[in-house]
């Protein structure tokens, strides 16, 4: 296959399934790329974005170790939209340019049939570019504000408060190319994740 290989951006909201999904791509044979995990990357201790972190948010933030205290800075962030928009300045560039050097190393491997970047942030960070399609993972509102209590044990408050804190659903379903709705079982996410991939790889090899 050439080096042109497709690459889909995979995105959606809270708890809408986005990591499942990318997992099932991979089961496939999908070469994955997580932008949560290029997150954590750039703020390892002795990283500069992680001081700059500090420097915006204070020591509070860090553990005694030195490691950034995700939970702590989620806190913060989602309770002032401020410190969100600065979070994100801090670590979009870093996380960018790291993205970038991953996903044209694989686009240009051999023998991968599909490059998947998992990133919650893609439209928010106009990463859109970086990728050649995108699919958005749809929820049910009520689904979803079941699963993130469940899954992160918020109370309602402050799961309502993390959704609330996101670009609305609907604005990302109008940009995707491709919807999966996740309101329903993990049997029936699969059947629609198969569905996909088989078109996906069916339109790559007859380029």
């Amino acid at each position: 296959m050439s080096a042109d290989k497709l690459i889909l951006g995979i995105t959606g909201n809270i708890a809408s399934g986005k990591s499942a999904v990318a997992r099932m791509f991979a089961a496939h044979g999908a070469a994955l790329i997580d932008a949560d995990l290029l997150a954590r990357e750039i703020v390892a201790p002795g990283h500069p974005v992680l001081q700059q972190l500090v420097k915006r948010f204070g020591s509070e933030v860090l553990w005694k170790n030195g490691e950034l205290d995700r939970e702590r800075l989620g806190q913060i962030i989602f309770a002032d939209k401020l410190a969100r928009e600065d979070l994100n300045r801090i670590t979009h560039p870093a996380i960018a340019k790291l993205a970038i050097e991953k996903l044209q190393q694989l686009k240009a491997t051999p023998g991968i049939p599909l490059v998947v970047y998992e990133a919650p942030l893609l439209f928010e960070a106009g990463a859109e570019g970086r990728v050649d399609q995108v699919l958005v993972v749809k929820i049910d509102p009520d689904v979803q504000l079941q699963r993130l209590m469940a899954r992160d044990g918020l109370d309602e408050t402050a799961a309502r408060q993390r959704i609330a804190a996101q670009m609305p659903q609907e604005e990302k379903l109008a940009r995707a190319d491709y919807v999966i709705d996740n309101s329903e079982s993990l049997e029936a996410l699969q059947l629609r994740v198969d569905e996909l991939w088989e078109l996906l790889v069916s339109e790559e090899n007859s380029h």
